[in-house]
Parts: structure tokens; sequence; C-alpha cells
């Protein structure tokens, strides 16, 4: 890509972020073509500042060494920031070709820091002084932290051995990018469907967004978009059982058609390049090396858990699909694209309930308003509206104020909500800037993203009982980040295992009835949500328990499994399968997200051989929400109180297993996680308890 011609001093990309909140992204100001000046400019400060510290003659101590290293590659830092939202959100053959050029030449500056001698031996000189030097616990800890991270890293190995690792890294980044480049393009492809009356029994709000979707393809009829979001009604309420299939075939095997959007060989070299990053490590499996800093630790240990659900799953699973086959008859046999159907079939039979009831009750501007009102009551979160008043870089965004219960700024929260061309799927957190109490002081700026389905303009935007349930997850994240109150950067991260946690608690707000009073009102008469509506959500909770699980923890035991073949090598395609088999997956569904298009797994090491933290943390958060019920209310002051001053705000200052002993007085009840589910509790679960 050809360099712009603009000075650096005139880069906005380079320019200090201004206006509310200690300074925003210049979102209105970001092109393409700016990039490759504000890398190569912010690389080479970023690695001046590490040889600064480096280089300094003094004798190594936490204010000379840890707290620079603390502060080393600011602007660096908020130009990747940049350019990872505009990649995850915005994305374009431009930012494409940019992400396939970079993110090597990333991976090798950051190794060169993380391979720098002279840097890590004052590191290491701090570090072997911690207990001697004055210094306080926090300090201690990040202390050992920088330098596990540092060891972790490869920063001991020698010198053939680092340029071998920095090679191998160069090729991931490089993979990583291959992979969403074909998954996207996988995603951004449509079903047309010119007769309507293929779309029987899908609610005219669906087909409302599916004509949308036609007409911005410029396609007649209608479009079924490869998302999820556009997906999941289609196979819940269609009577077109050929169109069902045909949807679901293009939505489970997106990255996996044999063509030149097939992502199999790339996740193989992803694999093995792990497995041989691992060994030069000195580690038996990626698994095990990346569950270093993990509450679970171990691969079995993550395990363990897992197989203890797995048989309640999959035994739900077969009730399930017993009940469905009652309802379909003899002359049809449950298939995967018949699950959500005739799950709502018997959801309709047993409970009354339709979720085509509900959809009415769930329009988006509410629900998001039901979410703040649950954070000012638990933490005293104040939400001001400002949208119009910062940058954005898409025209539907929305943007508040965060001040807390003193009155005192917190930050801004950014939402970007619906699916476009461009925007990866799936819903998740970004946080612009975290919080730091480090002089100079930072205040939030975080981010909720989502693909709900945009109707035509003016068209109420009405959104599933589990879309909502994901916007409160992803605001558990912002949560999470807002009251977020820590010194140093450091210790700001938590572990991936734990990172869910605080997002699963936050689902729990939705359902409570004060927020669904207040918030599920109809949008065309604004009457609250019937109290027997309510009674029969409140009585199906538990229900497709079986179909949730199942769908989730296959995925999660197939991330393990495949990150613990010790010579990395898979055939990705054969080893799901003989993975599913070996585990006696029901062949009436399939994984939540099947391996050519595990986006957790292969966009980068992110969640590799972490999915299972879902699950680890929702034995956290199945018992965390217990503690509110034992109080009395969900809304129990002092025990919101507790938990936000132990566990939301305190970062990675202590032990996150410590601190949930603080808060509970124990370790999680796995029999929690299984009474939310619905599950009875295993003599397992017994024994872990």
């Amino acid at each position: 890509m050809a360099q712009t011609a603009v000075a650096p001093s005139a880069n906005p990309l380079l320019a200090d972020w201004t206006g509310p909140a200690g300074g925003v992204p210049p979102w209105d100001k970001v092109r393409p073509e700016l990039f490759p000046q504000a890398f190569q400019t912010t690389l080479a400060e970023r690695t001046a500042e590490y040889r600064k510290i480096a280089d300094n003659p003094a004798k190594p101590t936490f204010a000379n060494t840890i707290v620079p290293i603390q502060l080393a590659g600011k602007r660096y830092g908020q130009v990747m920031t940049l350019f990872g939202v505009m990649t995850g959100n915005m994305n374009t053959p431009a930012y494409q070709k940019l992400d396939r050029e970079w993110s090597p030449k990333f991976s090798a500056a950051s190794d060169a820091i993380t391979f720098d001698k002279p840097l890590f031996a004052r590191i290491q000189a701090v570090y072997d002084a911690r207990n001697s030097s004055g210094l306080d616990a926090q300090q201690i800890r990040l202390v050992t932290r920088i330098y596990d991270s540092y060891v972790r890293q490869g920063a001991k190995l020698n010198d053939a051995q680092k340029a071998q690792l920095s090679q191998y890294n160069q090729q991931l980044a490089t993979q990583f990018s291959t992979f969403g480049e074909k998954l996207l393009a996988d995603e951004s492809k449509a079903i047309s469907v010119t007769d309507e009356a293929q779309l029987a029994g899908l609610p005219d709000s669906v087909k409302a967004v599916a004509k949308a979707a036609a007409a911005e393809r410029k396609l007649p009829g209608f479009a079924i978009v490869n998302t999820r979001s556009a997906v999941d009604p289609v196979l819940t309420y269609a009577t077109d059982r050929a169109l069902r299939e045909k949807v679901w075939r293009a939505f489970v095997n997106r990255g996996g058609n044999g063509d030149a959007n097939d992502t199999n060989a790339t996740i193989a070299q992803i694999v093995k390049l792990r497995a041989d990053r691992a060994h030069l490590l000195g580690f038996k499996t990626h698994a095990d090396w990346r569950m270093q800093d993990t509450m679970a630790k171990t691969p079995a240990a993550a395990m363990d858990l897992m197989m203890r659900v797995w048989p309640a799953a999959k035994g739900r699973v077969a009730e399930e699909v017993a009940d469905m086959q009652k309802i379909a008859g003899a002359s049809l046999t449950i298939e995967p694209w018949d699950y959500r159907f005739y799950q709502e079939k018997v959801r309709k039979s047993r409970y009354d309930l339709d979720q085509a009831q509900l959809k009415p009750y769930f329009e988006l501007g509410n629900i998001i308003q039901g979410s703040l009102y649950a954070a000012n009551r638990l933490y005293g979160l104040n939400f001001k509206e400002i949208t119009g008043t910062v940058p954005v870089f898409e025209p539907n965004m929305r943007v508040w104020s965060v001040t807390d219960k003193a009155g005192k700024d917190v930050g801004l929260f950014y939402r970007d909500d619906f699916a476009r061309t461009g925007k990866r799927s799936g819903a998740w957190a970004n946080t612009y800037r975290g919080q730091r109490g480090l002089a100079p002081a930072q205040l939030v700026l975080s981010s909720n993203n989502n693909n709900f389905a945009k109707g035509a303009p003016g068209e109420p935007i009405l959104i599933s009982l589990d879309d909502a349930q994901t916007l409160f997850h992803e605001f558990g994240h912002a949560i999470h980040a807002m009251l977020q109150n820590v010194q140093y950067p450091g210790l700001a991260g938590t572990p991936r295992d734990f990172v869910e946690y605080p997002s699963q608690v936050n689902e729990h707000w939705l359902l409570t009835r004060d927020v669904l009073d207040k918030y599920a009102r109809h949008y065309q008469t604004k009457a609250a949500m019937p109290q027997d509506l309510l009674d029969k959500i409140e009585k199906s909770r538990t229900f497709n328990q079986g179909f949730a699980t199942a769908e989730y923890l296959s995925s999660a035991i197939v991330d393990m499994k495949i990150h613990t073949v010790a010579n990395g090598v898979i055939d990705p395609d054969k080893f799901e399968a003989a993975t599913l088999a070996e585990i006696g997956m029901p062949k009436q569904l399939v994984m939540r997200h099947r391996v050519p298009q595990f986006q957790h797994l292969f966009s980068s090491d992110s969640y590799s051989a972490g999915y299972y933290s879902y699950l680890w943390s929702e034995t956290m958060d199945a018992d965390t929400f217990a503690a509110f019920e034992e109080a009395g209310s969900p809304w129990d002051k002092p025990t919101a109180d507790k938990f936000a001053r132990l566990l939301l705000s305190t970062g990675n200052e202590t032990d996150r297993a410590e601190a949930y002993r603080a808060f509970r007085g124990r370790d999680p009840d796995v029999n929690a996680l299984l009474k939310k589910r619905g599950f009875a509790p295993t003599q397992a679960a017994q024994d872990a308890k």
C-alpha cells in the first residue's frame, strides 16, 4: 500500500486524543492509508522508549524499570486500538491488506522487546530483589507477573531459539490474518429468496430485516445473511424445511466448503506452529503453555470440569429430542436444521410460550436502558447519553458519559449494535482505553459490539430473548472495565478463565422482575409484559439447556483436544469428527462453533485452549448470583458492594481464586452451575465441592 504523503505532525492517527474523559479516539478521521506511517512512527517510538529503559546505567529499581515499562508504548497502543477496531468492525480489502502486511511486523517488534537481553536483565534484577527492596504487595505482584510473562514468552531462550520463536510468532500472525479474511468472506454471503411463500412462519420483523438485507445487496426479494443473528430466526420459525436445511448448511459450513475461503489448511498450519512453539518454550503442548496463567492451571483440570457436565448435557439432549420427535411424528426424523423449529413447538406445548410472543417486548432501546438501570442500581454507575458530541466510526453508534456514585468521572461507553458487511460475526466488548491510577491517570473508554439485525428505516428494532441476554452479557464486560480501580496497567487484566465471569453474572439481572416490569414493554402499546408471560419465562428458564450446553461444551472439548495433540499434526475436519464421535455427540446438533469457523481459536491466540473458560467462569457466576438470592434480593446492596469491591474493581491485584474465596467464603459450588442449567447434581459434582 502506498504511504500517504502527509507529514507525521499532520497525521490524525498520531495526534493526542482530545475531548471528554481525557481524550477520545478520532474515529471520524481514521482512514486506511494513514496507518502505514502511524505504524512506522509509533513502532520506532516504542522501541526507543524500551531502549532507554534497557540502557539506563543506574541500578535497576522498580521506579526506573518497572514503572517506565508500565507507561511505554502509549501512542503505539492508541494506533493499534484504532486499527484493531477498524479490522473488526469496518473491515475492507484495504484493511485486510494492511493486516496481512503488518501483523508479522508487529509480532517481530514485540518479540524484539521480549528478547532484549539488557532489558530482561534489569527486570530480573528487580525481580530477584523484590522481597528485600521495600516494595508493597501490589508492586511485588506486578514485578512477578512481568518477569513470569517475559519468561513464558521466551526471554530466557538462547539466540538461535529466540530467532526460531520469532519466526513461529510471525508465521502465526500471518495465518491469523488469513483465517479472519477467509471467514469474513464466507460470512458476507447471503441466500437469496425471491418467493415470499418460502418465508412462511417468519415474524414480520424478521422478514423486514431480510428485505433490508436484500436491498443493501441489490438483490430481489429477501436475503438471509450468513450470520447467526440472521440464521437463527429462520431455523426457529421457517416452516419450509428445505429452506431451513439450506440456510443451516450454509451457516455451519462457513470456512469448510473446499473453495478459496476454506480455512482447514490455515488451521492445520496454526495448530502445528503452536505445538512447535510450545515445545521450543519447554512445554508438552500448546494447552500446557497457554494455561500457565489461568485459574484452572492445567488442561486436565479444565477437561475434568467439562466432562463432569457433559453426561448431563448429553442426557438432556436425548430427552429434548424425544419430546420433539413426538410432535414431529414418525414421518420425520429430527435433524440439526429441525432442532430450533421443533424446540419452539415443544416450548409452546409445554409452557404455552412462543418466542415470537416475546419479541415485541424486547425493543433494543428499552433493553439498553434496562442494562443501564441495573448497573446504576447495583453499582451506582450513572449514564448520560452524549451521542453526536464525540466522533464515531458508524452513524448508528451511541455514546454515554459515565460517572460513579460520588459523581466522579469514570469514562465513556460506546455501543455499535448492528450487523453489516465488513463486521466480524458474534458479539464482543472492546476497551479502547483502560483505567489506570498510575500518573498520568486514565479514564475508561469501553465499548460493546453486537450483530443485531437492523430493519428498514423507522422500523422498531426488536430482539430475541437470546439477543437480550447477549446484550446484558457484553455489558457485563463493560461494567467490569468501568468499575476497575487499579494503580498499574500490568495488574488490570485477569486470567482468561475469569474474563467471562463478570459478563455471565450480569446476564442474571435481565430476567429479574424489576428490569422486565420497567423495560420489557410492548413496542406498540407500551404495556408492560403481562404477568402470565413473565411467569412462563420463569418456568421455562432451564428449557432447552441440553442443546445450549452440548453445543457449547462440544466446542470447548474439541478446542482442548486439538491443543493437547503433542505434535500438532491434525486434519481439522477429520479431527473434529473423530473427537465428536469419541464423546458421543448427539447427531441432532452441531458444535456452536465448528472448527473451520472457530474464530475464538484461530483469529488470534486469545481463546485457544481457553474456550472452556465460559464454563469455568459459570461455576463462579451461578454461585455468585446464589449469594444475592441467599441475601434475599438480586438487588441486595451489601452483596453488590462486596462483589464490586473484591472482584470487579481489583483487576489482577490479587489472586482471583483467593478473591473469590474472600467474597463467598469458599470455592465455587459446582452444583450452583448444574442448578442454573436445570441439571440434577451429580456425584462427580458432589465430589468437587
